[in-house]
């Protein structure tokens, strides 16, 4: 295992260095996120370093698909991921990983809300970056009036469909080693529910500018690792 870790570290490491000299992440931005990924690393072991890792591949793919098409629709200045974008949307993964080393004898349920909150956050990702190219009809969340596509909050079908996919990415990488469970089910909806979430804020409080992005983005891998717990109690499982 400790020769696990090493490799991990080393990988993690060259993952930081790539991600500046491709000038992916701003340098606070790829250190925030090796940060991030150690603390995951030792809290919760190798496995959900990979789902990070898919996460952040996913992310930047898609937000760099098409650019300069998506760039008439939304107002988007720059590529690079600082580390308050980075935070938004890992920061809380990171927060599962440092419970996991604080309370190990919880270690299962850690995992399953980190999970929660990157299916969240690519389910974001994925239906706002791809479904603003993919997308046919496009609605405000709020009254499903149309409405314009690239504006906060404004949904489409297509879009959904797409973020329920990437959900689904997070829940299988979970389900690499145990196989396909209730618990796999229950972190696509959670994933989506966040997504919804996040649109839901970003027609009301993120147009009107009370909240800004990064914080939409947090809120939305919060309530997704929330929602997951709820859950559990639902349902009356335990990890």
């Amino acid at each position: 295992m400790q020769l696990l870790n090493w490799i991990f570290l080393f990988l993690i490491s060259v993952g930081v260095l790539l991600s500046i000299k491709k000038n992916k992440l701003t340098t606070g931005g790829a250190l925030t996120g090796g940060i991030i990924a150690v603390l995951i690393l030792y809290g919760t072991g190798a496995m959900n370093v990979i789902m990070m890792a898919v996460y952040f591949i996913l992310a930047i793919l898609a937000t760099n698909y098409k650019r300069k098409e998506k760039q008439f629709f939304k107002n988007e200045e720059t590529i690079k991921r600082d580390a308050f974008q980075v935070l938004a949307n890992g920061g809380i993964a990171g927060l599962c990983g440092v419970a996991a080393l604080v309370f190990p004898y919880n270690i299962p349920l850690f995992i399953f809300l980190l999970a929660a909150s990157l299916s969240s956050a690519i389910a974001d990702t994925l239906s706002s970056e791809l479904g603003t190219v993919y997308g046919k009809n496009f609605v405000n969340i709020l009254n499903l009036k149309k409405d314009k596509r690239g504006l906060d909050g404004v949904v489409s079908l297509e879009g959904t469909l797409i973020g329920i996919g990437g959900s689904l990415i997070i829940a299988l990488i979970y389900s690499w080693v145990s196989g396909w469970t209730i618990y796999s089910t229950l972190i696509v909806i959670a994933g989506t529910i966040g997504n919804l979430f996040d649109s839901i804020l970003g027609a009301s409080l993120e147009r009107k500018g009370i909240l800004g992005n990064n914080t939409v983005n947090f809120l939305n891998t919060l309530i997704a690792a929330l929602m997951a717990f709820l859950l559990l109690k639902v349902f009356q499982l335990s990890t």
